[in-house]
């Protein structure tokens, strides 16, 4: 066999490697005109959310940063001057205003105090309702997935709960958890659940599961009906029961679906204001951030906003944990998928 054989012709070379580039911009021209159109379309809600979230945000932030001086003649907050990081450090460093202009050690009961059980009661409240909602939302997921007669109904009914506005549940609960209402008659029991500390968290937490359960059962269900049921069918005849097949099979092909419900509801429990405020007022020890930065409010906008901001910095990492080490993205792109899988 001779050499020339294994030689390649350059030009015949040449002509395949113009195909494929002919090939690959004739593919990637349709891609880029979609992108083109796309970034087009979004402008407009991008432009806007600038408008009605980024301005505030920053506005805030920059508020922050200076100092309150109390009221002018007519009622108004009057601008104070800068302030540095004397807001933020007033808030967990404990440290309030002083008769003399300058700052103290917070005394028990004041506002600048408050700040550390807040943030206890608010991560309180979020770790023990989302905790509860999601088993309760679990099960009423399974409920709801399963064929039966008047699966509709049942369907509507779970999301009537959720449905109702959440200042009109508190209401409802207000009434219910009186020292005459209808959860002391039917418990036989004599307790003020607004009038002490745990019997209020506890009305809070109750109030709140009933409310918002519905939403992880949602979203739950929405998880469920995407686990094809050939997989069931072909765990049965390899003998799996029924807790095995829950655990091997629900469980892992859930997870995404769980892992984006759990964050949202985090997310929403970590703001929670209008429940809280309607059943107690924040009294009794159950006051959140969010209650906290409304009564601060009406003692000045700027140190209101440094609470606000450390607010958001708290949620932002809760929901950066959730997104980084527990696998909750509920923006992942197929690319994104390929790159895990890889």
């Amino acid at each position: 066999m001779s050499i020339a054989a294994h030689d390649t012709d350059p030009q015949a070379e040449a002509a395949d490697s113009g195909r494929r580039n002919k090939k690959k911009n004739s593919e990637a021209r349709p891609e880029k005109m979609q992108n083109a159109w796309a970034a087009w379309l979004l402008a407009p809600t991008i432009l806007l959310l600038l408008v009605v979230i980024g301005y505030p945000v920053i506005s805030a932030i920059v508020m922050s940063f200076s100092k309150d001086a109390g009221l002018d003649a007519n009622g108004f907050f009057v601008q104070g001057g800068a302030a540095g990081f004397s807001n933020y450090f007033a808030w967990l460093f404990q440290q309030c205003s002083a008769p003399d202009g300058g700052t103290a050690a917070c005394a028990p009961g004041q506002l600048g105090s408050q700040f550390w059980s807040a943030t206890g009661n608010t991560f309180f409240f979020t770790i023990v309702t989302v905790a509860l909602e999601t088993i309760i939302g679990f099960w009423m997921a399974i409920i709801m997935a399963r064929t039966f007669r008047g699966r509709g109904l049942v369907r509507a009914a779970i999301l009537v709960p959720w449905a109702i506005p959440t200042a009109v549940t508190a209401k409802l609960f207000f009434f219910m958890f009186a020292f005459d209402g209808v959860i002391n008659k039917m418990l036989g029991t004599q307790i003020l659940w607004t009038g002490s500390e745990w019997p209020s968290k506890w009305a809070i937490i109750i109030s709140d599961t009933w409310k918002t359960t519905p939403f992880m059962a949602l979203l739950i269900l929405a998880g469920l009906q995407m686990i094809p049921a050939e997989v069931y069918e072909a765990a049965k005849v390899d003998g799996a029961n029924a807790w095995q097949r829950f655990r091997m099979i629900t469980l892992p092909m859930v997870k995404p679906a769980l892992m984006v419900a759990i964050l949202f509801r985090t997310l929403d429990a970590l703001r929670m204001f209008d429940l809280p405020y309607i059943l107690t007022g924040g009294a009794n020890n159950t006051d959140t951030l969010s209650i906290l930065v409304v009564q601060q409010i009406r003692q000045g906008y700027n140190s209101a906003s440094a609470l606000s901001t450390i607010t958001f910095i708290i949620i932002f990492l809760v929901a950066f944990i959730f997104v980084r080490f527990l696998g909750a993205n509920a923006f992942q792109s197929s690319t994104g998928k390929k790159k895990a899988a890889k």
